[in-house]
């Protein structure tokens, strides 16, 4: 309690925790309406589909590794700020576009990889960032209240979008979001630590810093596990989130504000597991919470395929509360082993080496997702994304997490923990999910 109620007065971290809730909502906007617009008013395909969810996320896999070695060269809270800035502007453009009857989906796609290249550095900024304003003992702590923002965005923005849908249209709550970036540039302004460069002294050759970031994440042999299951997750879980508005739209003939607030309601179960993942970790164990919250995810996850059998609106609503509550769980207890595990001066090229595996495998889950759609059909590609977590699941349930209660901090590893050992193998080709970050 005495933790909790001293970051709740930490002004610098309220500051961090209220640019990403900002940014958060914002973001939640763009996710339904940017594919909504694609779809309604410019007659997306699934192929085309595809390539708009490769596009905002190819940047993980293209720049992933050197923005990590980049991250930890620079200021990290101008980074923030200068990533923030720059979706606004990026994304301003598309209101303008539509009201001047110029928008194509050419344009829609150079947003989309502005955006997620913009995205890659905020992201790896900013888990790097906030181990330099909290203590290490107030991680959980803090990574809890900004997974919790995160939940309450998706249980407010979606629903807010299904009802503005009608009201704006896609284009102008676009324009939401790009002024929701600078608002979360401002509080990011206010933070008082001094953003110092680090130091340059002990500067090597970009390849040399990249390489250190990867091999930490390749030679630790519990993280290994974790970031191959998440990046398998993320892959299938790419698929559905490519699908789905057209899957909804379409083939179940929702309507928009309908699935809105499918969204809205489901994503609550991020709220519980925000305000549950600490307790959860503590009464199985801080090393079995990351599988057995895998293992909740894969039921969930087949709900949204099987609601074209009936009663779509229940089908989604449990498959989208389910999976956001085993995510969340899950983000929480392995970003804060992570942030524990690694040296500071490494954080950067950490967090950019786990992005760049597990977001790497994105655009390709995306291109897969519309190539799927349009050979096979949407719900056949449906059940091949659900399938495809059991196989996500495999790497952490058959592995040492599953017998662990604790997981151990950096100077506390053993030193098999640190060095190489024979890569572990499960009878599944799967990986782990730690597809939101």
């Amino acid at each position: 309690m005495t933790r909790e109620r001293s970051l709740l007065r930490h002004h610098d971290f309220r500051q961090l925790w209220a640019a990403e809730t900002v940014s958060q909502v914002g973001t939640q906007v763009t996710l339904l309406a940017l594919p909504v617009l694609a779809v309604s008013l410019l007659d997306a395909t699934p192929l085309e589909m595809g390539v708009l969810t490769a596009l905002e996320t190819a940047a993980f896999l293209l720049i992933g590794l050197p923005a990590g070695a980049w991250v930890d060269r620079w200021r990290r809270r101008r980074v923030l700020v200068t990533a923030d800035l720059a979706r606004a502007a990026v994304l301003a453009t598309l209101p303008i576009a539509y009201v001047l009857d110029v928008l194509t989906l050419g344009q829609l796609f150079v947003v989309a990889a502005a955006t997620g290249t913009a995205t890659v550095f905020f992201d790896v900024a900013y888990q790097s960032y906030l181990p330099a304003l909290v203590d290490r003992d107030q991680l959980v702590d803090g990574n809890g209240k900004l997974e919790a923002s995160r939940a309450v965005a998706q249980v407010a923005g979606p629903g807010i979008t299904g009802v503005l849908l009608r009201v704006l249209g896609a284009p102008l709550l676009i324009a939401v979001d790009a002024a929701s970036f600078l608002f979360s540039a401002w509080f990011l302004g206010r933070i008082h630590q001094p953003d110092t460069v680090p130091d340059r002294a002990g500067r090597r050759s970009l390849r040399t810093e990249i390489g250190e970031g990867l091999s930490f994440v390749v030679r630790q042999p519990l993280l290994r596990r974790i970031v191959a299951c998440t990046g398998t997750s993320n892959l299938f879980s790419t698929i559905t989130t490519t699908l789905l508005v057209l899957y909804a739209l379409r083939r179940l003939e929702l309507s928009e504000s309908t699935l809105g607030l499918v969204f809205s309601a489901g994503a609550v179960g991020g709220l519980v597991g925000a305000a549950t993942a600490a307790r959860f970790a503590r009464s199985v164990g801080e090393g079995r919470a990351i599988p057995l919250a895998i293992m909740v995810m894969v039921p969930f996850t087949a709900l949204t395929p099987l609601a074209a059998v009936g009663a779509p609106l229940v089908f989604l609503t449990l498959g989208q509360f389910g999976f956001s509550w085993a995510v969340v769980v899950y983000n929480i207890t392995q970003v804060s082993f992570r942030q524990r595990l690694c040296p500071p001066a490494l954080l950067g090229r950490m967090n950019a080496s786990v992005r760049f595996i597990v977001f790497g495998t994105m655009p390709l889950g995306g291109l897969l997702g519309g190539v799927l759609g349009t050979w096979l059909g949407v719900l056949p590609a449906l059940w091949i994304a659900a399938g495809g977590q059991v196989l996500a699941a495999g790497w952490v349930v058959l592995s040492p997490l599953i017998r662990m209660r604790e997981l151990p901090d950096g100077p506390d590893l053993p030193s098999s923990a640190v060095t190489t050992v024979p890569e572990a193998r499960a009878p599944t080709a799967g990986n782990d999910p730690e597809r939101s970050g």
